[in-house]
């Protein structure tokens, strides 16, 4: 199966350059609350995320007959029907120049591809999309960006001064900031490194079987479907749509061990502070690994399946404050979660989407979702007890990734700054507060799910990004 059609090369973009200094792409666009596709996605496209077909009980677009490693990316995206809107401006401040809780902040948008994946630190938001660009925004503005050869940009981490990008090819690639010129990113290195890969070129055992094909077992066979940091050790997690991950030394870029982990295409990956490692595959299953150091290395072994179902695993989160909980998003809209982390024995559903959840995000007690459907939404954890907050709407495609820094701006409260990609090109960021203030007016409604549109008007007519607060709890 063909990968996704070759883009036109951008002359302002090299591999091996950077772009630096002043945008030259053009600002935030905080007047875009409705996004529009201008073009529709074709069945070439990258798919959402990799889906296992075992189970009737799964969403009816996934193409039966198919695992998702036999011939991924899966093309059989339903979320194409998005039509052309108008951009008109708005303001989200209230009367007295504040910005609510639960409230868009602005959106940031350029036309040139879907956003695949985020990464945020010290106020930079690094975007990845189909067009292989990586681009970096600072203070709602565009602020640099460079360009990798390596295809659509799944994954992105940053560790220290690295950046590391998951790609379609397999590839992941590292870059670094420059310390003369922070608006500089230049690539420092491919995973495996080329050293590596000729070392161990000669060696028959270094081969492995892959969908009867011989290859290296230091290399990804197929996309990289995410990364994850164990920073406390110095070790970086790459998961593909191969059935395995890899663990990586960030100090000197060695591959260390390749685990074949799942039957099916790895979707998620989550390394602990601790000794655990969580992953998530189209296979349906939650699979946590124990992890041993060794003088030369890293040894994982399968500890236990946390989790078992018929619909694909699309995302994994955990909550890691006082009552830790992992949660693990499906694509029949449902996330589980298991909210005993020694026994993994107790836990429920939260049930807020009507499509695939494709992302999940932890931040304090919040967990944030977001999904196919186009929402995100924001639960609250008190405990074992579940509150879903508010429901964020204005994508006008599915919402494939999620970021989230702390609100330094605030102090009395826990608020968060929330910045979601979709496959409608644009990211918008959010303030999103643990708790916030009940309106007055909803007190008459609490029976109903205490819900209330708070929508952004201009020429007497209302727009379609809004904020929906509930009070509902699971």
């Amino acid at each position: 199966m063909e990968r996704r059609k070759r883009e036109g090369t951008n002359t302002m973009f090299e591999e091996s350059d950077s772009i630096g200094g002043k945008s030259q792409f053009g600002d935030m666009k905080d007047s875009d609350p409705s996004m529009a596709v201008t073009a529709p996605m074709t069945a070439s496209d990258d798919s959402l995320l990799a889906y296992s077909n075992t189970s009737s009980n799964c969403p009816p677009f996934i193409e039966s007959n198919r695992l998702s490693c036999d011939s991924s990316p899966l093309t059989m995206s339903p979320w194409n029907h998005t039509a052309p809107t108008d951009k008109p401006s708005w303001d989200p401040f209230d009367g007295n120049g504040q910005v609510p809780a639960n409230s868009l902040i602005g959106s940031l948008m350029r036309e040139e591809g879907h956003i695949y994946s985020l990464a945020a630190r010290d106020e930079l938001l690094y975007t990845g999309s189909d067009s292989k660009n990586i681009r970096v925004w600072k203070n709602l503005k565009e602020f640099s960006g460079f360009k990798s050869n390596s295809g659509l940009v799944k994954a992105i981490v940053i560790s220290g001064e690295k950046i590391f990008t998951g790609h379609q090819d397999g590839k992941i690639r590292v870059w670094k900031v420059s310390i003369k010129n922070p608006s500089i990113h230049k690539r420092a290195g491919t995973l495996p490194t080329l050293k590596d890969i000729l070392k161990s070129s000669f060696k028959p055992s270094n081969y492995i079987e892959v969908r009867s094909k011989r290859a290296l077992w230091i290399k990804h066979s197929d996309a990289v479907s995410c990364l994850s940091l164990n920073e406390e050790q110095g070790f970086l997690y790459s998961a593909s749509w191969d059935r395995t991950f890899k663990v990586w030394r960030i100090s000197d870029s060695k591959c260390l061990e390749s685990v074949n982990a799942h039957n099916d295409a790895v979707n998620s990956v989550i390394a602990s502070s601790g000794e655990m490692l969580f992953t998530g595959s189209a296979d349906g299953t939650v699979k946590l690994w124990k992890r041993e150091l060794l003088r030369k290395g890293t040894k994982h072994t399968l500890a236990q399946t946390i989790i078992q179902q018929e619909c694909a695993v699309t995302a994994l989160a955990i909550i890691t404050s006082a009552s830790p909980a992992l949660y693990c998003g499906s694509s029949d809209g449902v996330i589980t979660y298991r909210d005993n982390m020694k026994e993994f024995s107790q836990g429920g559903e939260l049930k807020g989407h009507k499509l695939a959840v494709l992302c999940l995000e932890a931040a304090g007690n919040l967990l944030i979702s977001g999904s196919a459907d186009k929402t995100i939404c924001i639960w609250r954890r008190d405990g074992k007890v579940h509150t879903s907050l508010a429901v964020l709407t204005g994508h006008t495609g599915p919402v494939k990734c999620l970021a989230v820094e702390k609100d330094h701006e605030s102090k009395k409260e826990e608020r968060w700054i929330v910045y979601s990609g979709s496959l409608d090109k644009s990211v918008k960021v959010w303030r999103v507060s643990e708790y916030p203030q009940v309106m007055p007016m909803q007190a008459k409604h609490q029976h109903q799910g205490n819900y209330e549109s708070e929508s952004f008007q201009q020429d007497a007519r209302t727009k379609s990004t809004s904020i929906y607060s509930r009070s509902e709890t699971y």
